[in-house]
Parts: C-alpha cells; structure tokens; sequence
C-alpha cells in the first residue's frame, strides 16, 4: 500500500502545520500583545493559504482514489473516510475564500473582545455583516444542493442536520421549561465570600489534574473566553477568575479538562492523523459536561470538593455538604450561557441555533440581531438583558466564524445524558469513589469507550457503542435532570 504510506505522510505534515495555525489562535487568546493584531490576521491568512493548498494538492487526490481502491484494513478505511471527506470539501472552498475568511475573522475575533468590553454592539455589527456574508458563500460552496446551514453544521457534528435538532429541541423545551418553573420557585443557596485569585488557580490546577489531566503535555492560563486547543501531547486549557465566584473558575476548568482529557486519550498509534482527534464537536462536548456535570457536580463529588475548599479557603460562609451541593447546581436568573445551571443551559443553545439559522438564511440582517436577541431572550427567560456583553456579545463564536457550532453543545449534554447513564451501569463503586474525590473510575471507563477511538466511528456510533448499543436520545439526559433538580 505504498499509495496508502505516501497519503498518511502529507496527511501528517498537514495536521502538524494545523497544530502550528492552532497555536496562533491559543497565543492570540491568551498572550499576544493587542497591537499585534493586525499583524496576526496577516498570519493567520498565509497559515491558511498554506493549509487550504495543502487538501486541494491533485498529488493527495491520486493518492487517496489508488489507496482506496485497495484499503482493506478497518483503521485504514476510516482514516480514508475522513480524508475524503475532507478533500472534497476542500476542493469546493475557493482558496482566495479561505484565506479572506482566517483573516477577516481573526481581525474580527479582536474587534469583538473590544465591543464587548465597551458594551457596544454597533461597534462589532458591520464586521460580523462581513462574517456572515463569507460564511453563506462558503457553505453555498460546500452544500451541493442542502440547505446553507446543514451544510455548515457537517463541519462540525457529520450526519447531523436543522430538522433533526429542531425535533429534539421540541421534544427537550416543554420538559425544561417545566422543570425550570420547578426550580425557580425554590430557594438557592448562593457563595458571598472573596476567593484569592492564585488560590483559585491552584485548586484549578489540582481539579484538572484530580481528573486525569496530564500536565506534562499541556498548561492551564487564562483567557476572557476559556477554551481547549490542541491535540496529542500538546493540549492546552484556559480558565478564568471571578474573585465572588469560584465555581465560575473551577468548574471551567474541569469542562475544558474533559475536551483535553479527550484529545490526550486518543490511541497515540493515531496522532498527527485524521483520527487523531475528536470525531465530533458533539461527542468532545459529552466529554466535558460529563465531567463538568454529572461528575463534578455530583452529590458525592461536590462533597469532596466542599471539604478540599474548606482546607485552600477556611470559611467561606456555608455551613456543610448538602448546602454546598445545591450551591453548586444553584439554579438562577442570569445572561451567560457558561454560567448558566443545567436546567436552563440547552434553553440558551435554542435561543442561538434559532437566530443563526435565521441568519445564514438570509432572514435576519447582523443590524437586527441585537434587538432580536434581546426579543427572544425576553420571551424565552422572563426579563431583559441588561446589556450587551451580557446579551449578542457574550460568545466569541459568531466573531471566528463558527456558524454551526452552538447546537452540538447541546448534543454533547444529550451524549452525556446516555454515556452516564451507561456508566453508572459498569462503575458500581462510582458513587463511592466520587466521595472520596477519587475520579478514575469514571475517567477510565470514559478513555476506553469514548475517548482512545478518536475519530474512528461515527458521532452517534462512537456513543451508541459505549451504550451497548442503544442509540443516542434525549430521554436519558432528560431524565438525570429530573432525577436531580426534581426534589433537591
């Protein structure tokens, strides 16, 4: 297989240059200096013009139809699957619109940060035209007869498209709204107490490595919106502080854990290949809320936690586990989908998927998305957003490009719903281990059913696998949250 060993070599060269562009992102968020900028969107574009004539190579397509005229072996065929899905989405992008889109959104990415720290929507809205703009004619490029938007969401959840979501979302509202009425009605205990900073970043640190984070081939820093980035032995994390509220830093940190712990996980027989990293955004999501979620914020597990931040803090006004645990999962008025509880989380997805559906459909203009976010916002939640950072401008999303990309979040809370319910099945001292703040159980058993694949199977295969053979649905996610947030 000579044509095979030729392709796996220019596919190697080609995830590490993409490691390298990557790279740039993570320093842009976390280190570079602001008056770079300008000169960052210049590298950026010549990263990605090398990266976009690097899949369109006619050497890759000759190679890729002679070794899959021949490829027999399963691994093989998998990581041909992927190159050929790639390849001939790549084909259809123009070059000079790949590289005008890394440019335009990494100058965007910069004019965000500013309006949201200035609260001023106007100030972003022309560039996010462009944004929008690029992106319709790149999926107009790639959709070969679907809709715009379902071609966009193949980039990041593959074989899911907007009908399906909009019959899992109907069948998810109801309960949730229901379930939030439920909440709402009682009362939340809530922290107010000031946490040192560093202490915070150290706990974060001890957290990330509890639940099997290896520092060894990555790092935690800061950054305005916390993310996970790379792949192999480089995956990196970032976190913020809030000196009020802990939570808003630990928990953070352990959701970002579960995206490296996943990247760090895959068979390293795997690396710097196309099944070298997640299959999906969905399936990573799974990763990080269930260790964010039905892990860490577990009753067994916030137990734990209360005494490790009672030893790092002293007294900080709660007075035993139970109260600290419905601190926790305090359920509440608030803006910020990275804040919000589980309850209310996929309700803030909705409100996103809605509005850029709306606008990669050419049904609503960047200049009204303020007010019809602010509209939706009211009607989904109760009240009015205060401002814009807390409302259009909270999310970088939109800024990067990443039209598509908000409704796996919510297919990551509904993969965790079904692997943990699967888990609690095959860990029967989960419950135990937890308390004694021992995560290795659970992690292990996530690394050998979701995790070391990579991007072997399919979204939905990878999770029905793990769930001995029952396909992904909402009813197991549905149904933890009841379980949990009915009587507490």
């Amino acid at each position: 297989m000579a044509a095979y060993d030729d392709l796996m070599a220019l596919e190697r060269e080609t995830q590490a240059l993409a490691q390298v562009a990557g790279r740039l992102g993570w320093d842009q968020e976390t280190m570079m200096p602001r008056g770079a900028a300008e000169q960052r969107a210049e590298e950026s574009g010549a990263m990605q013009a090398v990266l976009h004539a690097r899949p369109t190579d006619a050497r890759r397509g000759d190679l890729l139809a002679e070794a899959e005229s021949v490829a027999t072996d399963e691994v093989a065929r998998a990581q041909l699957h992927h190159i050929r899905r790639d390849y001939d989405r790549a084909t259809l992008v123009p070059g000079d619109l790949a590289v005008a889109l890394a440019r335009l959104t990494s100058r965007a990415q910069g004019q965000w940060a500013e309006a949201r720290a200035a609260d001023d929507y106007a100030a972003f809205a022309p560039v996010l035209a462009e944004v929008v703009r690029l992106k319709r004619e790149e999926a107009a490029a790639v959709a070969r007869g679907r809709d715009l938007y379902d071609a966009l969401i193949d980039d990041f959840e593959p074989e899911m498209n907007a009908a399906r979501l909009d019959e899992m979302f109907a069948e998810m509202r109801p309960r949730l709204v229901d379930l939030r009425a439920r909440a709402l009605d009682r009362e939340w205990p809530a922290l107010d107490a000031h946490f040192d900073e560093q202490a915070q970043l150290r706990l974060s640190r001890e957290l990330a490595r509890n639940f099997g984070y290896d520092f060894a081939r990555g790092r935690l820093d800061m950054a305005v919106h916390p993310f996970s980035s790379g792949s192999g032995d480089d995956v990196r994390i970032t976190t913020r502080v809030s000196e009020h509220d802990p939570f808003n830093c630990l928990y953070s940190t352990i959701h970002e854990t579960g995206h490296a712990c996943y990247e760090q996980g895959i068979d390293p027989e795997y690396r710097l290949t196309p099944l070298g990293q997640g299959v999906s955004m969905g399936v990573h999501e799974s990763q990080s809320r269930i260790y964010e979620n039905q892990l860490g914020r577990s009753r067994a597990y916030s137990g734990w936690l209360f005494g490790r931040m009672r030893e790092m803090f002293g007294d900080f006004g709660v007075a035993n586990a139970g109260t600290f645990y419905r601190a926790v999962n305090r359920v509440h008025r608030g803006y910020i989908r990275t804040e919000a509880d589980e309850v209310q989380y996929n309700l803030h997805i909705m409100l996103r998927f809605d509005l850029e559906k709306a606008l990669i459909a050419g049904d609503l203009g960047t200049d009204d998305l303020e007010a019809a976010w602010n509209d939706r916002f009211a009607a989904d939640f109760g009240y009015a957003v205060d401002r814009a950072s807390n409302g259009v401008l909270q999310d970088v999303h939109w800024s990067v490009g990443l039209f598509g990309y908000f409704p796996t979040y919510s297919l990551g809370n509904v993969y965790a719903g079904c692997l943990y319910r699967a888990m609690r099945g095959a860990v029967p001292d989960l419950e135990a281990e937890l308390a004694r703040g021992e995560t290795g159980g659970a992690t292990a058993w996530l690394r050998t059913q979701v995790q070391r694949h990579g991007g072997r199977f399919a979204p939905a295969q990878v999770i029905a696998r793990a769930c001995g053979g029952e396909e992904p649905t909402a009813g197991p996610l549905l149904d933890y949250l009841d379980e949990k947030f009915g009587g507490m």
